[in-house]
């Protein structure tokens, strides 16, 4: 059961990506619409960061998960390299942890 749920998600957003592709040219859109998917496509992706960033199973993941995520925004706003962002948020948050901080 639990491998055709997963082949079916999987047949899913490869069938909405490939209508995508082949519809593009197909699909008129109104100009206004044109406009508002870029920024839709931002607010989504923030929407989704800030969740991830702050709740865990519905509830506040607590401040050591936040601070983690501000030193690797502030990191990647200064264009460290990747790894270096990563490697820093995660012992920002690890070290919090550590310190007790939930």
């Amino acid at each position: 059961m639990l491998i055709a749920a997963i082949l079916a998600l999987a047949a899913g957003t490869f069938g909405f990506r490939a209508a995508g592709v082949l519809l593009r040219d197909r699909l008129d859109l109104p100009d206004w619409a044109r406009q508002a998917l870029p920024v839709a496509a931002a607010a989504l992706l923030a929407a989704l960061a800030a969740t991830a960033a702050l709740t865990e199973a519905g509830r506040f993941a607590g401040w050591a998960r936040p601070a983690g995520v501000l030193v690797g925004v502030l990191l990647a706003w200064r264009r460290a390299p990747f790894v270096l962002v990563v490697a820093a948020a995660a012992a920002t948050t690890a070290l919090l942890r550590l310190l007790g901080v939930p």
